[in-house]
């Protein structure tokens, strides 16, 4: 019983977070467009059926994702076993980046786009082996932004030099940057941050923080989020000049 009152109160927060975009969508359809909606039946459906999936996703946060970034993170504070916990926080970033729906659909959209714009062959093979090294070279960014992210708050060291530093490099390697690439390196910072990786990210993040002695969650715990963010910029930027 509590759990379905659990799930009920998850269906009425996705149905209050989605109200302002639907009351949007309704005002300009009924007052700057003056039509009615096209098969309201269908996206009525699909109305529903993104609150129940909202809602079962949230639940599964709470009861799946986040307790298991946490308990892993405890159990490797009192381990006390650095080298290991820094192997999984890469292994966690890389594949929870490789997993990211919204990542496969921006690779295999740039793909498409370099080639109708001539940089590379329109050809099958040539399009899913960009939107591989793609997806390989984002994922490869965020293991290595989670794993110095870990080890910031292992060692306790202040989170705006790691960003200041980073969006500098950022701003000098844009000046370099093919002009093709800097859109998608922008973009690929963005969709890193999604569905799969949010999750299990910060319960690890605040899960090592509680575990060690001497560290604020509030203060230690958040920002592997803006690593995840930051790096897939920079490396998109380098494979865009090596390629």
């Amino acid at each position: 019983m509590e759990q379905l009152r659990r799930f009920l109160d998850s269906v009425l927060s996705s149905i209050r977070d989605l109200l302002p975009i639907v009351l949007v969508v309704t005002f300009f359809q009924a007052v700057v467009i003056q039509q009615p909606l096209p098969e309201f039946g269908r996206i009525l459906a699909g109305g529903l059926m993104v609150v129940l999936g909202l809602a079962f996703f949230l639940r599964g946060l709470e009861q799946g994702l986040f307790p298991i970034g946490e308990s892993i993170a405890y159990a490797f504070a009192r381990k006390a076993n650095l080298p290991w916990l820094l192997v999984f926080a890469f292994a966690l970033g890389f594949g929870t980046t490789i997993a990211e729906p919204a990542l496969t659909a921006v690779a295999a959209e740039a793909a498409q786009i370099a080639a109708d714009g001539g940089v590379i062959l329109n050809q099958q093979a040539s399009l899913e082996r960009y939107a591989l090294g793609l997806r390989i070279t984002v994922a490869l960014s965020v293991g290595i932004a989670i794993l110095v992210g870990v080890y910031r708050i292992v060692r306790g060291w202040p989170i705006q030099y790691f960003i200041i530093g980073g969006y500098i490099g950022v701003v000098i390697m844009t000046a370099f940057a093919p002009p093709e690439i800097i859109g998608i390196a922008y973009d690929s910072g963005g969709v890193t941050t999604s569905t799969v990786t949010v999750p299990l990210v910060t319960a690890l993040g605040v899960g090592l923080a509680q575990s060690i002695r001497g560290r604020n969650p509030m203060i230690d715990g958040f920002g592997l989020i803006a690593f995840a963010s930051l790096t897939p910029i920079i490396f998109v930027m380098a494979y865009g000049m090596i390629i």
